[in-house]
């Protein structure tokens, strides 16, 4: 196994001497890792500046029906990571990962232009939709892009850095659009100032993007051939993990229940919105830590950590029902979905090869979408035909199961990190 630990992480920069730090660092990370936290940043700001009042915008301003925003939604999750094997693949195939990731985030600019253009129910429903097949051509290039320039001693660091930009571009966009809403009216010319003044991050983030990060050419001659056969060449470990990871996304259940299980507590509207802030805070401020965590004690614990953190919220959410209780949940939330959003992909960047990673990350953002899906069903009809602590029971049996078969089958077998 140590011989097949070397091959996996022999892929990485070589971690600098502690005595002779590596030049350019921003905040002790690489600036490559550094603009693309910028990027991300940049890119969620406009994106959930609109995402944050696009269903009013569609139903209210309008006129559309709640039918036509089930189907957007539904079509725009599919979307979202409908594309990421086969941008995965591409960027192995190709060794462009920069490119594909700039055509991604290009893409979903160019899509925000249709809101600027025309403001129609269709127009609407083609930019969702648009926007988010965006997303998934750029996400698994831009994350084994990161893996590729990143020090193999700071990758729980750099992907922690990377969400928690992630995450405040996310909070401030939606903060910008509650000023301009509430200071200029809710009206039509409000709604297209909000698309218009969103364009402009989204297109800095694709300059940026452009000029400021090089590219570690992936220069080994053992690259995917054919795309059918790209997963019979993924390392075991990432194939054991896949499959672990899939039994743990069945038992996922949609952030809306937790806020229903926080208003069924006694929370009012307003306090519930409240909530989802206290979420997001949680989230940026222990994203970086988990990281560095990460880093020290090694990446097979982080996993460990956050099946059995999941394990505790769904506890948690059926025996708790005090406010102050509710509250504490939703600041471990943003500890989970910390490392489920960052570590889980610096994990798989340790257990793959290089010329490898950008397919082991699209196929496993492809795959846990799909199981998504399903894992949604199952949480609505326990939550509806049974109670709500059925769906929490489930999600709990599910991830308990995943933590017993991950210590079982897949640490023994770790990637050092």
């Amino acid at each position: 196994m140590k011989n097949q630990t070397e091959n996996a992480t022999s892929s990485l920069p070589t971690p600098t001497s502690k005595t002779t730090p590596p030049e350019g660092l921003i905040l002790g990370i690489q600036k490559p890792i550094f603009w693309l936290g910028i990027v991300s940043f940049l890119t969620d700001i406009s994106s959930e500046m609109i995402l944050s009042v696009l269903s009013i915008f569609l139903t209210v301003v309008l006129g559309a029906s709640s039918v036509i925003l089930g189907i957007m939604e539904g079509a725009a999750d599919f979307a979202a990571s409908s594309l990421d094997f086969i941008a995965g693949y591409l960027s192995d195939k190709t060794g462009k990962r920069k490119v594909i990731a700039i055509l991604g985030y290009a893409f979903s600019t160019l899509a925000k232009t249709i809101l600027v253009i025309s403001s129609t129910i269709s127009a609407v429903v083609a930019f969702r939709v648009v926007e988010r097949l965006g997303k998934s051509v750029r996400g698994a290039p831009r994350d084994a892009l990161i893996s590729s320039i990143t020090y193999k001693d700071k990758l729980g660091y750099s992907f922690g850095f990377h969400k928690a930009m992630d995450k405040t571009g996310a909070v401030l966009g939606p903060f910008i659009a509650y000023l301009l809403l509430t200071s200029l009216g809710q009206n039509l010319a409000t709604f297209q100032l909000i698309f218009w003044i969103a364009l402009i991050p989204a297109a800095i983030a694709v300059i940026v993007m452009f000029f400021s990060i090089k590219e570690k050419p992936v220069t080994s001659t053992n690259k995917p051939r054919r795309f059918f056969s790209v997963y019979n060449s993924l390392e075991k470990d990432f194939k054991r993990y896949l499959k672990i990871a899939g039994l743990f996304s069945l038992g996922y259940f949609s952030f809306a229940f937790l806020l229903l299980k926080a208003y069924d507590a006694g929370f009012q509207i307003n306090d519930v919105t409240l909530l989802y802030a206290i979420f997001n805070v949680s989230f940026i401020i222990l994203s970086i830590p988990l990281g560095k965590l990460g880093d020290k004690i090694g990446r097979n614990k982080i996993i460990m950590l956050e099946y059995f953190i999941y394990f505790l919220l769904c506890i948690g959410f059926i025996f708790v029902n005090s406010q102050v209780g509710i509250v504490l949940l939703f600041l471990l939330y943003g500890a989970f979905y910390a490392i489920d959003e960052g570590q889980t992909k610096a994990y798989i960047s340790q257990i793959t090869k290089d010329e490898h990673r950008g397919s082991a990350l699209g196929i496993s953002n492809f795959i846990n979408g799909l199981i998504y899906l399903p894992a949604s069903l199952i949480a609505g009809f326990l939550w509806n035909s049974v109670s709500p602590a059925a769906t929490f029971g489930f999600a709990a049996t599910t991830s308990l199961a995943a933590l017993i078969f991950f210590i079982i089958f897949q640490y023994q077998n770790p990637q050092k990190a």
